[in-house]
């Protein structure tokens, strides 16, 4: 059999048109040493299996013989030295990108994104085992997931890599020079990674997938210079820029502070794709004018966080606008709702999560209000997910979930399991910190087993829904909304 898994990644690798038949004998060799055997016979292809499925089996044919150890890091870059084969060169993959960017900008993005599966980069079989549910809210149906695409760390890595010394290439893991890195334990490898280079604001600019998509075309734009997040006006004007490059795609980033920011704030980047995000179905409650503004449609979303929309033809006028608000936002404060611009050292704490798309010929920007102050109460962040809510959410709040998709941890499918257990009165070893709620679940509703996983998304639903509300700066009260009001007409 392991002749003829060599056999049909060879045959699979020419039928790209990255190879000629020509180079058979060559691929076999390289694939031999790959896999760490010396030793082959001519056999016959085995029709109808992925390319994944192939590489797959390659790898255990290299653990067998001795090649790598079976370990998540040695599979993983054996994974893209195989798939590196059957991917062409960074220069070829952005003249494709280029010549079918000339026929439309879908084309080119689909040929990217396919290519990108094709080739594993993008782990669409990984992506697969995610967990993912409906919740519908007053706000609209929120998207709920369990992420169980990334795999978790090896023990014996983990020992590894705190013995290894500390490397600083590449920077970080958006920087360009990640493009055909060979990794290091802890650190991914990129073999057959591939990223598309533009001209943004007169800067070179790059165009990624991201290999864990949270949605479909889960993009990532980043700055070719690595230098931290920043949200400004420059910022607003890279964002509509984007989209003038993409007009199929949003794109959005994450606020610049930490508590409220994204987990890579050491590099400045954007987040986009080809989806509908509940944010974006949600209306507008109260409209505004803003004088210096008339061409500017503005008003406050119905959301559970606070949320500014910007609409106009002109994309200067949104930019300038957007500008406007964000300084107005940075040196606001009502110490009433515990909302303070700055520490008395002069610390600053208010910023805004930017959403940009096209819609209906216009630009539209959603400007979510942040502020990442702390307190004795709330050490994690005021407006960041409250202790009672821990157990399913604890992480900081970035621009995906702001805007409506729950990204939970992985630990919740089995725990969920005990719980689902406990509701049926069956024996359990459900952890302490999730008692109090599944208790409230259980004694507030009859619950059989038809339908205890319907009744246990929903609680995780709500749970999120709250988790946006403690993000929320103007909370969705009388108190927190004459508040909001306040805000609002300094503009």
């Amino acid at each position: 059999m392991t002749n003829q898994w060599i056999k049909t990644f060879v045959s699979y690798a020419i039928s790209t048109g990255l190879w000629d038949e020509l180079d058979r004998v060559y691929l076999t060799n390289k694939v031999l040493y790959l896999i760490g055997l010396d030793d082959y016979e001519d056999d016959r292809e085995i029709e109808g299996t992925l390319p994944v499925e192939i590489v797959e089996k390659l790898v255990e044919v290299a653990i067998d013989s001795g090649k790598i150890k079976s370990t998540a890091h040695e599979k993983d870059v054996l994974i893209g030295q195989l798939m590196d084969i059957v991917t062409p060169s960074p220069k070829e993959v952005n003249q494709q990108f280029n010549k079918n960017y000339e026929t439309s900008p879908e084309k080119a993005t689909d040929y990217l994104y396919e290519l990108c599966k094709d080739n594993d980069y993008i782990k669409t079989q990984a992506i697969a085992k995610n967990i993912e549910f409906p919740y519908d809210s007053e706000y609209g149906t929120l998207n709920i997931t369990i992420n169980l695409s990334k795999p978790e760390k090896d023990p014996e890595e983990i020992k590894k890599a705190a013995t290894m010394k500390t490397a600083n290439y590449p920077k970080c893991m958006l920087c360009i020079e990640n493009e055909g890195f060979s990794g290091r334990i802890g650190y991914p490898n990129r073999f057959n990674h591939r990223v598309i280079r533009f001209n943004l604001c007169d800067e070179p600019w790059a165009f990624q997938y991201s290999p864990y998509a949270y949605y479909n075309e889960h993009s990532i734009f980043f700055s070719a210079v690595h230098r931290p997040m920043s949200i400004n006006k420059e910022t607003f004007t890279r964002l509509v820029h984007v989209l003038d490059v993409f007009p199929h795609y949003f794109v959005g980033s994450n606020a610049d502070l930490p508590i409220v920011g994204g987990s890579i704030l050491s590099h400045d980047h954007y987040q986009g794709g080809r989806f509908h995000f509940p944010i974006e179905s949600s209306p507008i409650e109260t409209s505004y004018d803003i004088l210096d503004f008339p061409n500017v449609s503005v008003g406050t979303v119905k959301w559970p966080m606070s949320v500014i929309r910007v609409t106009s033809d002109s994309k200067e006028d949104v930019i300038d606008a957007a500008d406007y608000i964000l300084k107005k936002w940075r040196d606001y404060s009502d110490l009433s709702l515990e909302i303070k611009a700055f520490s008395d050292d002069g610390t600053p704490h208010h910023t805004i999560t930017p959403i940009a798309r096209r819609k209906n010929g216009n630009y539209e920007m959603d400007l979510v209000l942040r502020d990442n102050n702390v307190s004795d109460k709330y050490p994690d962040g005021i407006f960041h997910p409250h202790p009672e809510y821990h157990h399913i959410k604890k992480e900081n709040i970035g621009l995906i979930e702001v805007m409506g998709l729950a990204i939970l941890p992985p630990r919740l499918k089995e725990e969920m399991e005990d719980v689902k257990k406990f509701l049926l009165n069956q024996e359990h070893s459900m952890v302490d910190y999730h008692k109090e709620w599944a208790g409230k679940i259980k004694s507030t509703q009859d619950i059989t087993e038809k339908d205890v996983d319907e009744k246990i998304e929903e609680a995780i639903g709500e749970v999120f829904l709250h988790v946006l509300e403690d993000a929320g700066v103007y909370k969705r009260t009388q108190e927190g909304q004459d508040g909001f009001k306040r805000f609002m007409s300094t503009l």
